[in-house]
């Protein structure tokens, strides 16, 4: 068991608390067999929701795959307790916004996709529907009559 952690990086202006949105948001990953190497050439998704029972009874995981390649069975498990929201103060560095543990798996990409959710940096307003995909994210703040925005969107994996 080995467990990493996304590390998120962002260019964040007038706002905070970029996080994902509920125990439905999708984490679109790539992942590589720690047995044979193989990678995935296709965008896997895991959620809090799904719960797979690993076989010999030891506990559950978010996803449970048989590689292709060597047949082997590996897993992944969202710790749903490890996420934590990008806030401004952390703008333009690395932090972990959650962290994955794998057995016989490692993340190697992350695609940011719709379900993140934000908030004004002055006025605590919200904006429950960020899509990520492009890398950048801009909106309006009405209250304070600020154009928002997340830009440079970019992360990596590190072992935790």
């Amino acid at each position: 068991m080995v467990k990493f952690g996304l590390q998120f990086k962002a260019t964040l202006e007038n706002v905070t608390k970029v996080r994902p949105l509920g125990e439905d948001f999708r984490w679109f990953l790539k992942l590589k067999c720690g047995n044979c190497g193989e990678t995935s050439d296709k965008w896997q998704y895991v959620t809090l929701m799904e719960s797979v029972p690993l076989k010999g009874g030891r506990g559950s995981a978010s996803m449970v795959q048989k590689c292709k390649l060597c047949a082997r069975e590996n897993s992944i498990d969202i710790l749903g307790d490890t996420i934590t929201p990008y806030n401004a103060e952390d703008n333009e560095r690395f932090k972990t916004m959650v962290m994955f543990e794998c057995r016989g798996l490692e993340p190697i990409d992350f695609q940011p996709q719709a379900g993140f959710a934000a908030e004004g940096a002055e006025s605590g307003t919200q904006f429950p529907e960020v899509n990520l995909l492009e890398k950048d994210w801009t909106d309006y703040d009405e209250k304070v009559k600020e154009s928002v925005g997340i830009y440079e969107v970019t992360h990596k994996f590190i072992k935790c």
